[in-house]
């Protein structure tokens, strides 16, 4: 369960939803590997400002659900869980390595998505406006636009 962190002026709840498949979507992952990922996602947390809610393992990609800080941007936070999660299931279970013809773990895409600790964005939108006496929307996006 995520938790609330307090600093010295800001209290704050990050929670990131990521997914990362295994290079060629092979099916490397097995009872061996699952535990070195689970150790070293463990051992992370220890010396890191990241905490890990949830792991989940599909047979070729992981789902991760993260509690972080905002130092720690999204695409940093993902290089450094991929690049020690790799460096160690190749250490442990040289197998994978040979199975990934040598090659790396991960594939070079990823899922990163924010989770809200209370629920949506309209229930975060209607607990804003009950917030004042008088409520006035500048702006609502709701149509996402094409790049």
């Amino acid at each position: 369960m995520s938790e609330y962190i307090h600093k010295k002026h800001d209290v704050m709840v990050l929670l990131y939803h990521l997914v990362f498949p295994a290079k060629y979507r092979q099916a490397a992952f097995d009872e061996q590997v699952d535990a070195v990922l689970r150790e070293v996602r463990l051992e992370i947390e220890k010396r890191q400002e990241i905490k890990s809610v949830e792991i989940g393992i599909d047979k070729d990609h992981v789902h991760l659900l993260v509690q972080s800080v905002p130092t720690h941007i999204v695409t940093k936070l993902i290089t450094m869980l991929k690049s020690l999660t790799a460096k160690e299931v190749f250490k442990h279970c040289p197998q994978v390595k040979q199975q990934l013809w040598e090659g790396e773990f991960w594939s070079d895409g990823y899922f990163a998505s924010t989770v809200g600790k209370h629920g949506d964005e309209d229930m975060i939108a209607k607990y804003v406006q009950e917030q004042g006496k008088e409520y006035l929307k500048l702006h609502r996006d709701e149509q996402l636009a094409l790049f």
